[in-house]
């Protein structure tokens, strides 16, 4: 049965291991029950209700991560994104002045654009035209990103006006906390502990009890009613300039960030073939596009494919059994939402670090003496964190590898799906400079 459901092979992989590799998963993910609520709660004055949010948030995850588990059968947990939401809240609708009905029906429209994409195998052309030298940058780039967002979650690393970042207070809690957590996980990982990642986020979720990091506020709650943004479309303005600009940015943002994702995470557990493809792509693709369809009915921004899935499969999760794992916890939290939500970012941060290190290890890949090589590459991997986004790291990097080598005479290294998505990349910078002005 788990074989046939989740493409789990019992010779190769490990009921418990995939287990442990879910929740995992979903704890460094977790983040976003609270997160997007509470990006969202700008928008409660106009009538789109935080808690309902928060179901909507939990509902899109169980769908698009259960598709994820039993059609694409891979161990990637899906939720709506980080940057997509606020895109969503900040920019569409605070700043360009639409509604969240106008921002939902761009949001249904770029998941049907997607099925339609994934359908014809446009997706997974893109994916396969991409060079190995920058999959290999991607990976590690991802890592650089997450490894950031871990530090800056627990407020080791904090903005600075002088110097843009520097490091954080650390009298304060909460940064005492990660560096405990930072302690234990690593020891754990470097012990080679079943489940240390795991281990580690409850050792120091249970330590920032007595510290005052660690708030229980209730245990129990009934998930409130989506119905106030359920299916709640606005169709009058469908075919304006305005709905293209918005459709084609969700499209791009959410395109880049899941293939940045699943190349990232794949090239690092070795879910790729000989010729450096990733398997069962087309599923991949599908389950997101079909979560993202889902959210937009349910009433939340653009879901995709997670990054923190590395922290599952670094574990050893490897089939659909990990994701389903995932999605059973995402249901359980719409129940028990204040225990989860109590788990606090400084102890799921030090994950995020040493994940973020397990995946730089294909920067040994890379042709360091070939610099139409090396210097496409090092922008992707520089960029994602600095410019706090995988989509421009890749899109910027697959610019730059376009130009240097047609630059350098080198025009056959350059497919012709390559050529194409730098100028969509280029008209995509224009385009939002469009929308700054």
């Amino acid at each position: 049965m788990l074989q046939k459901l989740f493409g789990f092979d019992p010779a190769k992989h490990n009921v418990r291991t995939e287990v442990l590799a879910g929740i995992t998963t979903f704890l460094t993910m977790a983040y976003i029950l609270a997160v997007n609520p509470s990006i969202f709660s700008a928008l409660s004055d106009q009538g789109m209700p935080t808690n309902a949010v928060f179901t909507a948030t939990a509902l899109a995850a169980i769908v698009g991560t259960l598709v994820m588990s039993i059609y694409a059968k891979k161990p990637f947990g899906l939720a709506p994104g980080m940057g997509l939401n606020a895109f969503f809240v900040f920019t569409v609708c605070l700043g360009m002045g639409y509604s969240w009905q106008f921002a939902l029906t761009a949001v249904l429209i770029e998941g049907v654009i997607f099925i339609l994409l994934t359908v014809t195998n446009v997706r997974e052309a893109i994916v396969n035209a991409i060079p190995t030298t920058l999959k290999n940058a991607i990976g590690v780039g991802i890592g650089l990103y997450i490894a950031f967002i871990g530090l800056r979650n627990a407020g080791f690393i904090v903005n600075s006006e002088a110097t843009a970042v520097a490091l954080g207070d650390f009298s304060s809690k909460g940064v005492i906390l990660f560096l405990i957590g930072v302690l234990i996980t690593a020891v754990l990982v470097i012990l080679k502990v079943r489940g240390g990642m795991l281990i580690g986020i409850i050792a120091t979720t249970l330590i920032g009890i007595p510290m005052g990091v660690t708030n229980l506020d209730g245990v129990v709650s009934t998930p409130p009613s989506i119905s106030p943004i359920f299916c709640q479309f606005e169709w009058s303005q469908v075919f304006t300039l305005d709905m293209l600009i918005v459709v084609f940015t969700f499209l791009f943002i959410d395109m880049f960030d899941t293939i940045g994702t699943v190349i990232g995470v794949s090239v690092k557990s070795g879910m790729v073939n000989k010729e450096g493809k990733v398997d069962g792509i087309s599923k991949i693709l599908m389950a997101d596009a079909v979560a993202t369809t889902a959210g937009a009915c349910f009433g939340t921004s653009t879901t995709t494919t997670y990054i923190e899935s590395a922290s599952g499969v670094a574990e050893g999760g490897r089939t659909g059994l990990t994701s389903f794992v995932i999605a059973v916890c995402f249901l359980v939290a719409m129940f028990f939402s204040p225990l989860f939500l109590a788990i606090p970012s400084a102890a799921t941060a030090p994950v995020l670090v040493i994940v973020g290190v397990m995946m730089t290890a294909p920067v040994r890949n890379i042709d360091w003496e070939d610099y139409s090589e090396a210097i496409p590459a090092f922008l992707t991997m520089l960029l994602m964190p600095l410019a706090y986004s995988i989509s421009d790291g890749i899109m910027l990097g697959m610019i730059s590898y376009v130009l240097f080598n047609a630059c350098t005479g080198k025009f056959k290294k350059v497919s012709v799906v390559m050529w194409v998505l730098a100028v969509l990349f280029i008209l995509r910078y224009v385009m939002a400079y469009v929308i700054a002005l």
